[in-house]
């Protein structure tokens, strides 16, 4: 009867239990509420990365791209700020071992400026493409069009009409400047500047850092860490295609952080018979 009574719960109140019995140390770790919660797997997320929606799982590796060898795991809940959090925690793990990357490619879910951020702080160099909303305008004028004035705070328009802050968004990690309706009304470049009654311009916080960020994608070494990231994408098809861990048979973050260490642990043994294969060949041949 006992047993009974602890599994006849709502979810909601199973969850706040579960938060209290294991709180979060960092404020931005917490879960993001969904509106469909599982009964069955709570700790699952509606993910829409490839296909139709489903309750899913990320599994997150950080690789040495030299050797192909993962060194550390992370699996967390289907939800994109996740990627980047797991990024952290595998990161400072590794350092426990003496491990410190020079620097880090990633795909473009990885380059928020916050992120980023994180990232040279460290001394890590971020080989991510910019996350840049900015520069998706459709053939508009980018932010690179406006001249800044720092006593005004003011952004300038090619027609010299001022975009003045209008507050931040602390959301996006940003602060947004605009026109206003009479300004834009009438504008010779209108159709080149905005579709809207007026024209808005965010601009993040992190700005300086994405900059620095942009510059280094005309490196040679960042060029070269783009193209290794094929190497880590090969060991996600060979999750997936020969190792099988399309579905996870168990339920819960444990124990699918399990299920994810333990098929990285094979993989990593298959490289260490590669290794191995190697160095020992040339005497074979000898003898």
């Amino acid at each position: 009867m006992a047993e009974k009574a602890q599994v006849s719960r709502t979810v909601q109140e199973y969850l706040t239990e579960l938060e209290r019995q294991n709180p979060v140390a960092d404020a931005e770790e917490r879960a993001t509420p969904q509106e469909m919660v599982s009964t069955t797997d709570p700790d699952a997320a509606w993910a829409v990365k490839s296909g139709p929606a489903t309750l899913a799982y990320y599994d997150n590796y950080l690789v040495d791209t030299t050797s192909r060898v993962i060194l550390s795991v992370d699996a967390t809940p289907a939800r994109f700020r996740q990627e980047m959090l797991a990024a952290r925690r595998m990161i400072e793990h590794v350092s426990q071992f003496g491990i410190r990357p020079q620097n880090l490619a990633a795909d473009k879910a990885y380059g928020s400026g916050e992120f980023l951020a994180w990232l040279l702080e460290r001394d890590i160099q971020p080989h991510i493409p910019v996350i840049d909303r900015q520069r998706q305008t459709r053939g508009r004028f980018t932010r690179a069009a406006f001249r800044y004035e720092p006593k005004e705070n003011a952004y300038y328009c090619p027609e010299g009409k001022p975009l003045h802050y209008r507050g931040q968004r602390r959301s996006s990690q940003g602060d947004l400047y605009r026109s206003t309706e009479a300004q834009c009304q009438g504008c010779p470049q209108k159709k080149l500047c905005t579709a809207g009654h007026y024209r808005r311009l965010f601009v993040h916080w992190q700005e300086p850092v994405r900059q620095v960020v942009r510059a280094l994608a005309d490196t040679a070494d960042y060029k070269r860490s783009q193209r290794a990231r094929y190497k880590v994408e090969a060991l996600f098809a060979e999750l997936k295609q020969q190792i099988k861990l399309r579905r996870v048979p168990l339920r819960r973050l444990w124990n699918v952080a399990e299920q994810f260490h333990l098929a990285a642990t094979a993989q990593n043994l298959k490289r260490l018979v590669c290794h191995l294969a190697q160095k020992e060949s040339p005497e074979l041949r000898a003898g």
